[in-house]
């Protein structure tokens, strides 16, 4: 009889074992990602007198980036995190809602010291969710040609 082979726990264990017990498609991890972006849009336009972006990144390239992120994570959202469920339908109400939460925020900047609303940022906003909105929708072209099957 052989001793029974004791196996020595991987460095990675616990890490798989915490992915493999996430509901993908719970409402949290579809929408929490969302919120979040949503939040930091918010506090980035609360902070008062803002001149310059850190990095020098250019007022309208920070407000398209961010709103890229947003965009494409509604897309994510709508889609139910499935790249199969990326739809015309579900691409334009990301790019609709999140030019929506675009002109809140300008809005929004109008009672923050030393800022105002621009109709250019919000501009910026829409664009930035197109490109966000795009990315996703290749991918999701992608996925139903096959592209991104890991299997094969």
């Amino acid at each position: 009889m052989t001793p029974a082979r004791v196996r020595t726990p991987r460095i990675f264990d616990w890490a798989r074992a915490a992915v493999s017990k996430v509901d993908w498609r719970s409402p949290l991890w579809l929408w929490g990602p969302v919120v979040l972006q949503m939040v930091i849009i918010f506090a980035a336009s609360s902070i008062p007198n803002l001149r310059e972006l850190p990095g020098g990144i250019s007022d309208k390239s920070g407000h398209s980036i961010g709103y890229a992120l947003l965009g494409g994570l509604f897309l994510r959202a709508f889609a139910r995190g499935r790249l199969r469920d990326v739809t015309w339908r579900r691409a334009s109400a990301a790019i609709v809602v999140a030019t929506l939460y675009g002109i809140s925020d300008e809005f929004h900047q109008v009672f923050v010291p030393g800022r105002s609303a621009d109709r250019y940022d919000v501009l910026a906003d829409c664009i930035g969710a197109a490109v966000g909105v795009a990315v996703g929708w290749l991918a999701g072209v992608a996925g139903r040609w096959g592209i991104l099957d890991s299997s094969s």
